[in-house]
C-alpha cells in the first residue's frame, strides 16, 4: 500500500482517487473548490475554482472528435467507452439516475455544408477498429429524432453516447473508500513525494501525482482554451441522443439531460477570460440549435457558463513520471472522453497496478 497525495480534483483528479483507494491505497485529495458538489445551476460565479469537468456536456463521441482531433484521441476515446461501462455500473448502485448513456449518437450538417460533412466523414476511417459512421435517409432521422428540422443530412455514430458530468464527479468524490479530502486546499507546488500548499505546509507521501489543469501551468507549458455553454429548459422537446452539428464557427452539440434540459455548447476561444458568456457565442450557438429543433423557440435560457479548458500547444494530453511523482493533465475539450484511458496509462506508468481492463472495479 502506497500513501498518495493528489493535487487537482477534477476529472482526472477523482477518477484517480477513486481507482487508487479501491487498489488499497491511502489516498488523500487537495482542492481549492469548496466541496465536491457542483456549483448551483443558474448561478455564475466568474473565476470561482470549479473544474471544467463540470461546466463540460460529457459527450462521450471519439468518432466525432476526429473532425478536429488525431486519431491517438480517438482510440484513448474508444478505449475509455468500455472502460466507462465497467466504471458506472459501480457507480450506479449509488445513484437513481444512470450516469452512462450509449445509445450512438448523430453528426449533422445543413444541405448547404455538404461538402464539409464529407471531409469529416473521411476522417473518420482513421479508426478501423470502431464501426462506420450510417448515413441516415429522412425517414430514418425522424424515426430516431422526430423534433429534428427537415432537410437535414444526418449520420449516426455507433457507440456513441454521454455521461452526466455533475452526477458523475459528485459520485466519484462521495463514494471513494477512504479517501481524505481537504477541500479549500490550494496546491502551490508538486515535487517528487511531496505536495506543498499555498499556506506553506509540506505533506509528505509515497507518490504525489499533480492533475490540477492549469494550476500546473508552472510545470508544464499549459494554456487556457475559453469554452461557453448555455443550458436550455425544454421538457416539451424529445431529444434521445447527443447531436453534433458541423457549423462554419463551432462545433455545435446538443447533449439531453434529465429533468427536460438540453445542453447546448460549446465555443473554443483562444482567450483565458472567465467572465460570463459573450453575446455572439450565446447567439450563434442558440441560432445553430433552433436550426437543427425547431421546437427550442419556446425553450428557457436556464444558465450559461465558461471554463477555461487546460491545454498544451498540440492540444494532446501529458502523461509524465518519475519517482516520486506523476503528472497526468492536457485535457483540453477531451476530458471526460478520454479520462478513463488516460488514467489506465498513468497507473501503469507508475507502475501503480494493473490496468482496468484487466482488473476487478
Amino acid at each position: 500500500m502506497a500513501r498518495i497525495a493528489i493535487a487537482g480534483a477534477g476529472v482526472l483528479g477523482r477518477l484517480l482517487a477513486w481507482r487508487l483507494s479501491r487498489d488499497g491505497h491511502a489516498v488523500s485529495v487537495f482542492d481549492p473548490a469548496p466541496g465536491p458538489q457542483p456549483p448551483a445551476i443558474g448561478q455564475l460565479v466568474p473565476g470561482a475554482p470549479h473544474a471544467a469537468g463540470f461546466t463540460a456536456a460529457g459527450m462521450l463521441s471519439p468518432l466525432a472528435e476526429l473532425d478536429n482531433a488525431d486519431a491517438s484521441i480517438a482510440r484513448l476515446g474508444w478505449r475509455s467507452l468500455a472502460l466507462w461501462r465497467r466504471l458506472a455500473a459501480t457507480l450506479n448502485r449509488h445513484t437513481a439516475t444512470p450516469l452512462l448513456r450509449l445509445n450512438d449518437s448523430l453528426l449533422l450538417a445543413h444541405g448547404t455544408d455538404r461538402g464539409a460533412a464529407q471531409r469529416v466523414l473521411s476522417r473518420l476511417d482513421a479508426l478501423p477498429e470502431a464501426p462506420r459512421a450510417e448515413a441516415l435517409n429522412t425517414a430514418q432521422l425522424n424515426a430516431l429524432e422526430p423534433a429534428l428540422a427537415s432537410g437535414l443530412l444526418g449520420w449516426r455514430l455507433p457507440g456513441e453516447g454521454q455521461v452526466l458530468p455533475r452526477e458523475l464527479l459528485h459520485t466519484l468524490a462521495t463514494f471513494a473508500p477512504g479517501v481524505k479530502w481537504h477541500w479549500g486546499q490550494h496546491v502551490a507546488s508538486v515535487a517528487p513525494g511531496q505536495l506543498v500548499d499555498e499556506r506553506g505546509g509540506t505533506h509528505r507521501v509515497d507518490l504525489a501525482i499533480d492533475a490540477r489543469g492549469l494550476g500546473a501551468r508552472s510545470e508544464l507549458a499549459l494554456r487556457g482554451v475559453r469554452g461557453e455553454v448555455v443550458w436550455l429548459h425544454a421538457p416539451g422537446v424529445p431529444l434521445a441522443r447527443p447531436i453534433r452539428l458541423l457549423h462554419p464557427r463551432h462545433r455545435v452539440y446538443l447533449v439531453p439531460r434529465p429533468g427536460g434540459r438540453i445542453v447546448v455548447g460549446a465555443s473554443e476561444i483562444e482567450s483565458e477570460d472567465r467572465s460570463p458568456p459573450s453575446l455572439r457565442s450565446v447567439v450563434e450557438l442558440l441560432s445553430a440549435a433552433h436550426s437543427v429543433l425547431p421546437e427550442l423557440a419556446e425553450a428557457r435560457i436556464e444558465h450559461m457558463e465558461s471554463n477555461l479548458r487546460p491545454a498544451r500547444m498540440d492540444n494532446a494530453p501529458v502523461i509524465a513520471y518519475e519517482p516520486g511523482l506523476l503528472r497526468v493533465n492536457g485535457l483540453f475539450r477531451h476530458g471526460w472522453l478520454i479520462a478513463p484511458a488516460l488514467v489506465d496509462d498513468a497507473m501503469a506508468a507508475a507502475q501503480l497496478t494493473s490496468p482496468m481492463e484487466t482488473s476487478h472495479v
